[in-house]
Formats: C-alpha cells, sequence, structure tokens
C-alpha cells in the first residue's frame, strides 16, 4: 500500500478589517460608533461583535486596532481599527483631510495586524471613503522584500460591504503608483541603475501603448542636444546615461498644451569628487525620487486613463567620483548656453535639472513641475513633514495645494526672493554658480533660484522632496523606508488640470 502524499499547503485565512468612531465628549463611556458595514456585521452576529469590543479593554483611539477569533465561519480574524471622530473633515493647521488620514491610518494598521497573524485575504470595510480605505490597506501592506529569501505574507485586498467599487479601485491604482515609486527607490543602486530604471518604466507603461510613447535617449542623443551640465554630472560614472522621455496623451483632441513633469534621477549620489561622508551614504541609492515619483504619476495617470497629456523627463545618471569626472571649479555650459562654474560636485541634480528644464520648452507646457530630493537644507527647514514649493505662479501653488490636501502628501510654500539670485549669478569664472557664494545659509533657497535661470515658463514649480524621501514613522501607514512622497499629490494636480481645464 502506497502512503498518503504529504502536503506543505496551508489553508489560506480569510480577514476582515471593520472601523469604529471614538464617541463623543458628551457620550458616557461604552458608547459605539460602528461603520455602516461593521454594523451591519454585528447585526449578523446578534450583537456579539460590539460586547466583545466593550469587554476587551479601552475604547479604540485614532490608528489603533484589535483583533478577535472565531466571531464568523467566514471570517477565522476580524479586526477592529480605529477612526478617530467622525467627519473630522479638512484641518486647516495640518493642511490635510483628517478624515481620510484618519482611515489611511487605521485601515493600514489593521492589514497589517492581520498580515502578521499571516492572513492571505483581507476583505475592508470602506469606512465612509473608499478611496482612502484602498490607499491605507495599500500602501500599509507594501514592504520592499524582492532580495530576502524570507518574505512577508503576500496579501490579497477586497472592498467589503459597500457599493463604491469605483472609489476603492481608484485608491488602489493610486496607491499601487506610490508603491511602485517606493520600488524604484528602495532598490539598490546597481538593480536600478540608469537603464534598468527605465527599462522598469518602459514595462509598466506597455499596457498603455496606445496612449503612451517612450523615448530612451542614450548618451550621443544628450550630446546632440547640447546638454554639458547633465553630462557634466554624469562622466564620472561607469554606467552611461539615460534622457527618459514620456508622453502620455490621454487627451489627444485637446488644443490644451501638455503638463510637463520633470524629475531629478540621479540613480546613486556618491558626491562626485565633492564625496559624501560615508555614514547613510547608502540612502544616496534614493537620489532619484524626483524621476520615481514624476515616472510613477505617469503610469498611475496611465492606469487611470486621465484626460490630460502629460510630458514627463528624466535625466538618469550617477554622480560618482573618477579621473573623468567634473572636479571642483570647473566651468560647463548648459543647454540655454549659460556657462556654471561648479563648485561643488555633490550639488549635481540641479545641473542635470537645468538642462531638462531648458530642453522641457521645446513642448509650449501649460505648466512645469520639477519634482528633486535637491538639498539637506530643504531637510533642515521642514523635515518630513512637507515638501517644499517654490513657484513663480499662484495659481499653479492653489493646484497643487489642493491637491496635497487630498492626499495628505503636504506641500509648504517656499520663497523665492532675489536675494538668493544674487548668490548664484555672483561667480568669479562663469554666468552662474552652482552654489550660493556669499553663505551657506537658505541652502534649499538658493537651488530653487539657481533652477529658475534655466526658466522661461510663467506657471512653474519645484518641488524638493529631500525631506519626505524617507519615512521613518511620521506616517503611519508607510513602512520605515523610502516613502515615495508625493507621488499621489502629483496623480490628484494632473486629474485636477483635467477635470477643471
Amino acid at each position: 500500500n502506497k502512503e498518503p502524499v504529504k502536503t506543505n499547503i496551508k489553508c489560506s485565512l480569510k480577514g476582515l478589517v471593520l472601523g469604529v468612531f471614538e464617541k463623543e465628549e458628551e457620550e458616557d463611556e461604552g458608547t459605539l460608533h460602528l461603520t455602516e458595514a461593521a454594523a451591519g456585521f454585528d447585526k449578523s452576529l446578534s450583537g456579539k461583535l460590539s460586547e466583545l469590543l466593550k469587554l476587551s479593554g479601552p475604547a479604540l483611539k485614532n490608528g489603533k486596532s484589535r483583533v478577535f477569533y472565531g466571531l464568523h465561519k467566514d471570517f477565522p480574524c476580524v479586526a477592529l481599527v480605529g477612526l478617530g471622530k467622525n467627519n473630522a473633515g479638512v484641518c486647516r493647521t495640518e493642511n490635510w483631510d483628517t478624515s481620510k488620514e484618519n482611515i489611511r491610518q487605521a485601515v493600514s494598521a489593521g492589514c497589517r495586524l492581520l498580515q502578521d497573524l499571516e492572513v492571505s485575504h483581507v476583505e475592508v470595510d470602506s469606512c465612509g471613503d473608499a478611496q482612502s480605505a484602498a490607499e491605507g490597506a495599500v500602501l500599509g501592506l507594501f514592504h520592499y522584500d524582492q532580495l530576502k529569501s524570507k518574505k512577508k505574507t503576500k496579501v490579497t485586498t477586497q472592498l467589503h460591504g459597500s457599493a463604491d467599487v469605483v472609489g476603492w479601485e481608484k485608491g488602489i491604482v493610486y496607491a499601487e503608483g506610490q508603491n511602485l515609486a517606493r520600488l524604484l527607490m528602495e532598490a539598490p543602486a546597481n538593480h536600478i541603475t540608469p537603464t534598468a530604471f527605465a527599462k522598469t518604466i518602459e514595462e509598466k507603461l506597455a499596457p498603455h501603448a496606445d496612449r503612451v510613447t517612450i523615448h530612451k535617449r542614450p548618451q550621443a542623443w544628450i550630446e546632440e542636444q547640447q546638454m554639458g551640465a547633465f553630462l557634466s554630472v554624469s562622466k564620472g560614472s561607469e554606467e552611461p546615461p539615460v534622457f527618459l522621455e514620456l508622453h502620455y496623451n490621454g487627451s489627444p483632441d485637446s488644443k490644451q498644451p501638455p503638463l510637463l513633469l520633470v524629475g531629478k534621477g540621479i540613480t546613486f549620489d556618491s558626491g562626485g569628487i565633492s564625496l559624501k561622508p560615508s555614514a547613510s551614504m547608502d540612502a544616496m541609492r534614493a537620489d532619484m525620487g524626483g524621476a520615481a515619483t514624476v515616472c510613477a504619476s505617469i503610469v498611475t495617470a496611465a492606469s487611470l486613463k486621465l484626460p490630460v497629456n502629460i510630458v514627463g523627463l528624466a535625466p538618469l545618471c550617477e554622480n560618482m567620483p573618477s579621473g573623468k569626472a567634473t572636479k571642483p571649479g570647473d566651468v560647463v555650459k548648459a543647454k540655454n548656453g549659460k556657462t556654471i562654474q561648479v563648485d561643488n560636485t555633490d550639488a549635481e541634480g540641479r545641473l542635470i535639472l537645468a538642462d531638462a528644464l531648458c530642453y522641457g520648452h521645446v513642448f509650449n507646457p501649460r505648466a512645469i513641475v520639477n519634482v528633486a530630493t535637491l538639498t539637506g537644507a530643504m531637510d533642515v527647514a521642514l523635515g518630513s513633514a512637507a515638501a517644499g514649493v517654490f513657484t513663480n505662479s499662484d495659481w499653479l501653488w492653489e493646484q497643487l495645494h489642493r491637491a496635497s490636501v487630498v492626499t495628505g502628501d503636504r506641500v509648504w510654500r517656499m520663497p523665492l526672493f532675489q536675494h538668493y539670485t544674487k548668490q548664484v549669478t555672483d561667480s568669479q569664472l562663469a554666468d552662474l554658480n552652482n552654489i550660493g557664494k556669499y553663505s551657506r545659509s537658505g541652502g534649499a533657497c538658493t537651488a530653487a533660484a539657481f533652477l529658475r535661470e534655466f526658466v522661461k515658463a510663467p506657471h512653474w514649480a519645484h518641488l524638493d522632496i529631500a525631506g519626505v524621501m524617507s519615512n521613518k514613522d511620521e506616517v503611519p501607514y508607510l513602512r520605515k523606508g523610502m516613502s515615495g512622497r508625493p507621488t499621489r499629490t502629483l496623480v490628484e494636480f494632473a486629474a485636477g488640470l483635467a477635470h477643471n481645464g
């Protein structure tokens, strides 16, 4: 007789995440405010869920979660999550929609708790906002373990007990876009070279070939375009530079000129000859965060079929020291003919962006938004609270700010004073200097002033995202690591232009 075949297949567990709001101040202890889906689930159990919740400890605070087992045959694990106050709305002090942020935070906590219990499929309560719930679930479950032998349980999510499937699916796409940026930023620099970065984006856009045109411009093309500033950064590396150009044609019949997004794409930043300290230099694998968020936002716009035309530019290269590398004091010429004295090779992001901004004007864009992990000074100024925005356009600022309130990826307007322009235009050897000549103070503002020398468009914004590049525990629904911020804000901004003109 043959022995029975032994299998190592574990039954997949199914979980459920439900929400509960905090009681109002005047209400008695023990008062429960379950969401519509949670109340319906509780009713199907003849009130057993609410009874257990009251018996299991103090009321759930915002973002906290609690698991119950064996309540329902279809859901062996049920996580209750605290949503804070009901209808909290927009907080002008924090510059975000508190209700949406509470939902993202709470759903993320519940999904992660079930993931740690090796639950492989989770149904999620919309908690009154299906898009925010989906964002919380998908962003919260992301974990970069591609190169590890032991991986976290892969969890699939599904909307529970709500008719807002459209909002849920939109939230999934938004969150997957940010996760793409996180994936690119987190990956080691020997895995995401300029060539590999471009190939990854090309693969992600392949399903949208009918609406997207991709140009992977090689070094010969960059030289033809006389992008001397870009080439001065790339020349120290063995990796060839790539100028990635994306055209998303979401509104082919529109007479509106395209939105231009430009992202800094330094796939590893050693500082060049002006070498960085070794401590935390490994984080400079994410110095292409601007390019990652810009390209991921275009992938997301294509997935959503947004009726807007977008051109994305990502100058991609490494900044490395070698015998061929640009030296402090060298003078290089940008695409627009301006000469630049490179006094610090670690101020390289503004050099590659300068040529990209010059080139971008050929598309006569309706607005230009460039995104870059540009200065440590930005991290000092705002930390991880918000990305700094330098802009010459009140209209553009209002559009970006409105989008950021919805997404919770806060942005903060910074000054563009003439004072900073004087610091970059007073060069001993050239038209411009790539660092401020008089003082180290206001480094983020000086960098913005440098970029403005290459912009003629009336609607331009520079987002310095150095401070929001990584996450420790500042954003509860993002794990420790590279954040992918502000991808969702760029998508929401583009969607606003698409629908409001």
